[in-house]
This record gives C-alpha cells, structure tokens and sequence, in this order.
C-alpha cells in the first residue's frame, strides 16, 4: 500500500521541470494579456477624463470589451501552443476537473497566473501617468449576490468556450482562440457595467494589488468565477456523458458528400415520382379494351346475382301461401 502510494506521488512529479518552464511562460502570457487589456481600459478612463472628451458609458463599454477581448485573442493564439493560453486560474480549475491538466500544473499556472497579473496592473501603472482605474467593483445598485451570480454566468460562458473549442479536438480547434476571444468581449458587452466583468480572480487580484485594494466585496471575485468554473465544467461533463456528438453527427466534418443535396432537384424528383403512380398501376392492364370488358363481365355478374335474389324471393312468398 505504501509502494503504491510513493508510485502516485512521484508520478506527479515526472514532467516537474516541464511545468516549472510552462508556468513561467504562462506568468509571461497572463502579464501580455493584461497588459493591453487593461492598458486599453486605463486609455479609456483616462481619455475620458479630460475635458471636453466626455464620451458616452456605451461608447466607453463598448471600448473596453473590445479591448479584453482582442488582448485575449491575440494572446491566447499567440501562447495556445505554449502553455495553452489559459491566462485564468478559473479556466485551469475547469480543466483540472475534467482532467485535461495535472494537479501540479494547474498549482503552477494558478501562481504563475495571480503573479502574472499583478506584474501586468504594475506595468500599466508605471508606463501611465493616471492613477489605475481597472479595478472590478460592483455598480451602484448591484448587491453582492448578484454580483456573484452574473460573475458564475459569465465565467460559466467562458469556461464552456474553452472546453469546447481548445479541450474537445476538431477541424476548428486551431481556430479556438477566434471563439474565446469573441466569448469573452460578448460577456463584456453584458456585466462590464455591472461587475466590471472579471470572470478571472487573476484579472482583479492583480490590480487590487498594485493599488492596496481600493474598492470593497474583492470577495465576489472569487466566489463568483471559482462557481463558475463548477458549473461550466459541470455543464461539459453532462455533454460528454450522453454523447452529444451524436445528436447531430458530421456537423465538424469537411467531407462535401455530407452537405445538403440540391434543392430544386429534389423538388423535381419528388414531383416526377409523384406523377408517375397513375402509369404504374395502369401498367398492370393489358389495354383498354380488356378494362371495358371486365366492367362489362362486372355488371353482367352484378345483375345475375340481383335475378337470383328475386327469384329466391317469389318461391319464398309462393311456399308462404300454400
């Protein structure tokens, strides 16, 4: 029992160097995304606040979900295979539960991941004037359960983006950080107002590190992306246990045999196989003269049968009367 034992653990510990160099390379992508996605977001503020710039909440919202996600795109594609471009300690618990990464890894990139993002907000501070203005907090008349609540949401989305674009494997899988990134700006578009829209502990502890933890419920940061990361998990495991490639098989296929016939040709078909029934079943006829004449064999049997049963009647009345 005790050999066995001593087997596991140093069975973890086999690719050791390998993670050790996979984490620093991921401390290197989590500081290159957050270093313009939230430098993007520190322009925003600070264009903002000059005068005579004032522009509107959606224009600076919409400004700043396109900032997280191109910074996404462009660094997850850049880092996808390097370490995986995961950048999120949330998404490495994601595929730590359905076994996607290793224990030891997912305690490095989880290090590599907080560290990185505080060395990014440091970066953005140092290289601007303005004090940092990314910190997440919860809008004025959003509590912190619903602030939990859209953070499980959202991180939900984003985890399930990953394990079906990078951890499932198809003829799309190069092109998974396209889909993330576009994951990550639609779940800006909804709860930047609201939350900020972290949906990565690592995305505000760095910040709230860099500037002492200005703002209050950090906490919600990390209730709500770590539900998150169980519910999006959770959701892709339900797919994989009933198969759900097979509900709508060949939909990743390239073979073209596999797409839709034409149209119109089937239209045609369908009405030529419709109007050949009558000549079918005529066929069975040798002409039309043998179809008069069993009409006429027909009757004749007809009208026999109705003599017989007036002949039947009359002896009846007849017996009847004697």
């Amino acid at each position: 029992m005790w050999k066995s034992h001593k087997f596991r653990s140093s069975s973890l510990f086999d690719n050791f160097r390998d993670d050790c160099t996979a984490a620093a390379l991921e401390f290197v992508g989590t500081a290159f995304f957050l270093l313009f996605g939230l430098g993007g977001i520190q322009a925003s503020t600070a264009e903002n606040d000059q005068p005579g710039r004032q522009s509107s909440a959606v224009e600076q919202v919409l400004y700043i979900a396109t900032c997280m996600g191109f910074s996404l795109l462009v660094s997850a594609w850049l880092f996808f295979r390097v370490t995986g471009g995961l950048f999120n300690p949330n998404v490495s618990l994601a595929l730590l539960l359905v076994g996607s990464l290793q224990p030891v890894r997912f305690v490095l990139y989880c290090i590599a991941q907080l560290v990185g993002a505080i060395a990014g907000a440091a970066l953005v501070r140092s290289l601007t004037s303005a004090p940092l203005s990314v910190n997440t907090f919860l809008q004025r008349g959003t509590n912190p359960a619903q602030g939990v609540f859209i953070e499980m949401f959202i991180t939900a989305a984003l985890v399930i983006s990953v394990l079906m674009l990078a951890a499932e494997k198809h003829q799309a899988t190069p092109f998974a950080p396209v889909g993330i990134g576009l994951t990550l700006f639609a779940c800006h578009l909804f709860a930047v107002y609201y939350t900020g829209a972290s949906m990565n502990t690592a995305r505000s502890f760095g910040p709230a590190v860099v500037s002492g933890f200005p703002v209050p419920n950090h906490w919600v940061y990390w209730v709500g992306p770590f539900l998150g990361s169980l519910l999006g998990a959770a959701f892709y495991t339900t797919l994989k246990h009933y198969r759900y490639w097979t509900l709508n098989p060949d939909q990743a296929t390239v073979d073209s045999k596999k797409s839709p016939s034409d149209p119109i040709a089937t239209v045609k078909e369908t009405l030529g196989n419709s109007c050949e029934v009558v000549p079918n079943e005529e066929a069975n006829w040798t002409g039309k003269e043998e179809l008069v004449e069993l009409r006429a064999g027909y009757a004749e049997a007809v009208k026999s049968h109705v003599s017989d049963v007036q002949v039947e009647e009359r002896k009846r009345a007849n017996d009847s009367q004697v």
